[in-house]
């Protein structure tokens, strides 16, 4: 027996034209909700044990087959509304009105089956996704060879134009800048301070053991040929439990010396300078290269169970000192609150607001005490950084401009700067930054 549409009471042309509509707004929505859902947070629920979320993550293994599936049904319902309301309007009103009436079925299907569902899928896709997956699971089981041949054909017509779709081509991971802006948008879902810690960690491959270490100038050690008073004298006033122990200068270093060692040997009375060589010659130094990353370097001190490490260059010259505790800081910030630490030593206030500086001072350790922003791309520290920028030695009382900061020498020593007055913007006199004026004498 067959059923003529002329047949079909107007109320039931109307349910089923309600109930197309409704179809076409649930694939539109849900599409956009697979789509736009955090594929890192789907992941985390099907590891929990999600089921909605196991059965999203397996359609989008395939998104291919997923679209055709989506498009396939939101076609059909879409093409069987546009029939229904022919019939509707040739039932009421006429053929004159047909137009009218798919002018009304576009406009209706764009805001409630369109951009309406597409919008609420985008705002709260994880609802969305995780209950049509079972619908769409079903329908795929369903319409297995349709499904199959549609992604069949299309996929050819890609590779037509040299795209491949299989599952070695949807990469999810992450890059390092990608990561760095999910940690950085995070909010309030993880703390300042933690958010902190792990831009470090991401940061640590980037940054090499020359960008942190301690100069050379400022390491501190033992020179065996100092006389014997000095060396005690150092031995009891270092604030550090490791030096170096060395002969005239750090480049004929003898080894490397625990305090824990020379406390044990003063409490027998038997350190005297020949068994203070003994004993560093127990630890022998530990050399690494100026370009090694600090990640690499991380996993080096943990191999080889050390804390401490000579920088050197191409030549085998000592540039610096590195340590754990100068990598764990660059992780966790400062493991003191104070931040005295630095500015007692480098960095003096004077009731102008101005800054006495040591131009030894890293960079680095400038920028992130003080705020700054100087470049750290280039020179390491404070001295080299204004030698670059004047492009010779200074003399006490030129002054140059950087990031709109006024520096003036104050000390030369060495052919190096030793010590500057840093203004801020407030307290320089708007010249244009680059400027160098020489107010000092010649």
């Amino acid at each position: 027996m067959i059923i003529r549409v002329s047949d079909i009471p107007l109320p039931v042309l109307l349910g089923l034209l309600a109930l197309c509509l409704g179809l076409s707004a649930f694939f539109s929505g849900t599409e956009t909700a697979l789509m736009s859902f955090n594929r890192y947070q789907l992941r985390t629920m099907a590891n929990a044990g999600h089921r909605g979320a196991i059965l999203a993550e397996r359609l989008l293994e395939r998104p291919d087959r997923l679209i055709g599936l989506i498009l396939l049904g939101n076609n059909l319902v879409n093409n069987f509304a546009a029939m229904l309301v022919t019939v509707i309007v040739l039932r009421l009103y006429g053929d004159e009105w047909i137009a009218v009436g798919a002018g009304v079925l576009t406009l209706v299907m764009l805001i409630f089956c369109e951009v309406g569902p597409k919008t609420y899928g985008a705002l709260h896709p994880r609802l969305l996704a995780t209950t049509s997956s079972y619908v769409y699971t079903g329908l795929q089981w369903l319409l297995r060879p349709i499904v199959y041949a549609i992604s069949w054909v299309t996929n050819g017509a890609l590779r037509l134009i040299g795209v491949t779709v299989d599952r070695s081509t949807q990469q999810t991971t992450l890059s390092r800048e990608e990561l760095r802006t999910v940690v950085a948008e995070a909010g309030v879902m993880i703390p300042r301070s933690h958010q902190q810690m792990l831009l470090g960690i991401i940061d640590l491959e980037r940054i090499t053991v020359d960008d942190i270490m301690i100069p050379r100038q400022d390491i501190a050690g033992i020179d065996l040929d100092d006389e014997w008073e000095r060396i005690l004298d150092q031995l009891r006033q270092t604030p550090h439990t490791r030096l170096p122990v060395y002969r005239g200068g750090i480049e004929d270093m003898v080894g490397l010396l625990h305090m824990k060692r020379v406390a044990q040997e003063l409490a027998r009375g038997s350190l005297d300078r020949e068994r203070l060589e003994e004993v560093a010659r127990q630890r022998e130094p530990y050399y690494v290269p100026e370009s090694t990353p600090l990640t690499v370097q991380l996993a080096n001190f943990q191999r080889d169970r050390r804390r401490m490490a000579f920088v050197v260059d191409e030549y085998g010259d000592v540039l610096g000192l590195v340590t754990l505790e100068d990598i764990l800081e660059e992780i966790v910030g400062e493991f003191t609150s104070d931040p005295g630490t630095m500015t007692q030593r480098d960095v003096h206030r004077e009731t102008s607001g101005a800054l006495i500086i040591n131009a030894g001072a890293s960079i680095r350790d400038l920028n992130r005490r003080l705020g700054w922003s100087l470049p750290t791309d280039g020179p390491k520290t404070l001295n080299g950084l204004l030698l670059e920028r004047l492009e010779n030695i200074p003399t006490a009382g030129t002054v140059l401009r950087i990031d709109g900061m006024q520096f003036e020498v104050l000390q030369i020593a060495d052919n190096t700067v030793r010590t500057v007055r840093v203004r801020g913007p407030q307290h320089a006199s708007g010249s244009t930054e680059g400027v160098v004026d020489r107010v000092g004498k010649p």
